[in-house]
């Protein structure tokens, strides 16, 4: 048992060192950084506590009482960063803070009394706090619940904001913050169901022995990073599309940059390119990004996504009736016409036509 707990101490202290060290930090990597380091410090006061010595330094005593309330805002707080949905304003950001505060603020007496007196705390059964002890620990499953939920939340948004912007999502990996999310809950989990430090510790450890192995395989979470894609629900996005709106995007520019979109669709065929995006389409038709999501949402009722695949499904389709790709595998008729993947191409075939692309060819040797 103590070596899982020194395991979690010391990768949670070298993960932190990788990312400190690390050549262009991002908010993200600063935030992950200083999770890294409180979950390192918790683990060891545990850890302190489990091997019997926190009376030897009674200094430490009290500390870990509001501790578990960061652990939420700091898996939220990276979240929405990496998905660009963090909040803009400070007193926002501080509000996440509130709780574990005014946790702090309440044991105040406490942390600076001599060590003596935080001893005998310990030892009478936290006297004197036992209804800040309760309702401590209610605030503490709450906390936990609503920021795990809410980070799914704004995973499933960002998820759904992608396609707007992406016309392969292979590259913006998610398995990442799927991991910490489920994980973080999973460890959540054990602490409503068993309230038991062992086993809540030991889940810990092997939650940041898993964040080390996964993280240092992590790869980015967009195919280009210095896109200027900002997620819908960030304000000023927002806002600005609420410009767009009310200046007009005039019939004439809109209708003649749908014949070039088509153009370079139908003749050009730049559905072929896997790793197509709207920023790079917008840019090729000299138009805003906004401007040319609004024109396909209203000539073909569909987002960026979803447009550029059904070009790529018609292409194959044509490409299996056509007897000179017979020496062909489906896959690389699939690669030619654009997707990057056997799963997503699967998906969305049978999406758009209601059976994979085996039944599809079975179905079409049966009609010939």
């Amino acid at each position: 048992m103590n070596v899982i707990y020194i395991s979690g101490i010391s990768i949670s202290l070298f993960t932190a060192t990788l990312l400190i060290v690390k050549k262009g930090k991002s908010k993200p990597d600063i935030l992950l950084f200083s999770w890294m380091l409180v979950l390192a410090f918790h683990l060891f006061l545990y850890y302190i506590n489990f091997t019997e010595s926190q009376f030897r330094v009674p200094q430490l005593l009290g500390i870990e009482i509001p501790l578990p309330l960061i652990h939420g805002v700091l898996l939220f707080m990276y979240v929405a960063s990496v998905t660009n949905q963090f909040h803009q304003y400070t007193w926002q950001i501080l509000l996440h803070f509130l709780p574990i505060s005014i946790g702090y603020i309440y044991l105040f007496p406490l942390l600076l009394s001599n060590n003596e007196n935080k001893i005998d705390f310990y030892v009478n059964g936290f006297e004197g706090y036992q209804n800040f002890m309760y309702y401590g620990l209610i605030l503490i499953f709450i906390s936990g619940i609503v920021y795990v939920v809410w980070s799914v939340f704004l995973l499933q948004k960002h998820r759904k904001n992608i396609r707007k912007h992406f016309s392969n999502l292979k590259e913006i990996n998610l398995n990442w913050l799927r991991f910490l999310i489920f994980g973080l809950g999973i460890v959540w989990s054990i602490v409503i169901i068993t309230n038991n430090d062992a086993y809540i510790f030991l889940a810990v450890s092997v939650f940041v022995i898993l964040i080390g192995f996964f993280g240092i395989q992590q790869r980015t979470i967009f195919v280009n990073p210095e896109t200027s894609f900002r997620n819908e629900t960030n304000k000023e996005s927002t806002n600005k599309s609420k410009k767009y709106a009310k200046s007009g995007l005039k019939m004439e520019v809109a209708d003649e940059t749908y014949q070039n979109l088509l153009h370079l669709f139908v003749i050009e065929k730049y559905y072929q390119k896997n790793d197509l995006s709207l920023d790079y389409l917008a840019t090729e038709l000299n138009i805003n990004s906004n401007y040319l999501s609004q024109i396909i949402n209203e000539k073909e009722g569909k987002n960026f996504y979803d447009f550029v695949n059904s070009f790529r499904v018609k292409a194959f389709q044509q490409m299996v009736k056509d007897q000179k790709h017979e020496q062909f595998t489906l896959l690389a008729l699939a690669f030619e016409c654009g997707f990057n993947s056997k799963s997503s191409f699967n998906r969305y075939f049978k999406k758009q036509t209601g059976q994979t692309p085996s039944e599809f060819v079975k179905n079409l040797t049966h009609n010939t």
